[in-house]
């Protein structure tokens, strides 16, 4: 089988869209939670804070142990540096905006960005514009909105707007990750999070939430859970934005809300309502009818 022939790029793309999967049980999972350890009194910028110190310790660690470079080529520093910005902005205003609207509300507005990259795609990529991507990103909007059930009382513009910047730095987030699909995974680890740092650091000290480590000891297993599911979620996001193009990996991670309350009603015996049981399997239809569209659209591309 020849490099990049349509073969090898279907099965790429299959693990690129179960890596995203993944990523998204991954991140589902730490949402559950670091909500356990913030009611033990550790606070969101603080577990940011210290989640990058710790990915970059660990991604130092495993190229001293595997002898890789952490070096980027000149052309990759850009969109690295860019990757690593719209992160930041990710965390910091999705964060910020909860202090304002309730997180139900924070949640719908940010998952506007699968919309916004099926929307933005034909213009920042090859690829053209697909009315059949944008109905099922719009039915998968619809289904999140029904499984998180936003309260739409008291909104607070402020709140609305930094909701609306963390899903538009989301959308950067995946056009960026694709410009540096070519860079090796340790050194986008390693850069990105060296950019997300000092931005964290600022974010905790102006909110004056600073801590020492042993503060974890409050909610030792729901921190260990929590940096848990981000270093699993952050490295197979990465994997699987190598793989599969924006679009397709923008609905896939529209799961990630649908594993939160799974994951909450298990664990924390939170009991779901009928449009929230909907809502999922919205979601999950609307992610099925997206696989089943790109397996066609392979099957009558000419090879």
């Amino acid at each position: 089988m020849n490099p990049g022939s349509p073969d090898r790029d279907q099965i790429s793309e299959r693990r690129g869209f179960v890596l995203a999967l993944a990523s998204a049980a991954a991140f589902g999972t730490n949402i559950v939670s670091a909500q356990i350890a913030g009611q033990a009194g550790l606070s969101g910028p603080l577990l940011v804070f210290y989640r990058v110190f710790l990915m970059l310790v660990l991604v130092g660690g495993a190229a001293l142990f595997w002898r890789g470079s952490l070096a980027l080529r000149r052309g990759e520093r850009q969109p690295v540096l860019l990757f690593g910005l719209a992160t930041a902005l990710v965390g910091i205003a999705y964060l910020s905006s909860v202090a304002f609207v309730p997180v139900s509300v924070a949640a719908v507005v940010f998952y506007t960005f699968p919309i916004l990259i099926v929307l933005a795609e034909p213009v920042l990529t090859p690829a053209p514009f697909r009315a059949d991507r944008l109905a099922v990103a719009l039915a998968a909007f619809l289904g999140i909105a029904l499984v998180v059930g936003p309260d739409l009382h008291g909104l607070d513009p402020r709140g609305l707007a930094l909701a609306m910047l963390a899903s538009l730095s989301a959308a950067a987030q995946f056009f960026a990750a694709a410009r540096c699909a070519e860079t090796p995974t340790l050194p986008k680890l390693f850069w990105s999070h060296v950019v997300i740092l000092p931005v964290a650091a600022l974010v905790l000290l102006a909110t004056g939430g600073f801590l020492p480590p042993q503060t974890f000891l409050l909610a030792p297993i729901a921190v260990a859970i929590t940096y848990g599911g981000y270093v699993v979620g952050f490295l197979f996001q990465i994997l699987a934005l190598a793989r599969i193009a924006p679009g397709p990996a923008g609905l896939a991670f529209c799961a990630e809300p649908v594993f939160a309350v799974i994951i909450a009603a298990v664990v924390l015996t939170e009991r779901l309502g009928p449009l929230q049981y909907a809502g999922c399997a919205l979601v999950i239809a609307a992610i099925a009818t997206n696989v089943i569209l790109e397996q066609t659209r392979r099957s009558t591309v000419p090879a």
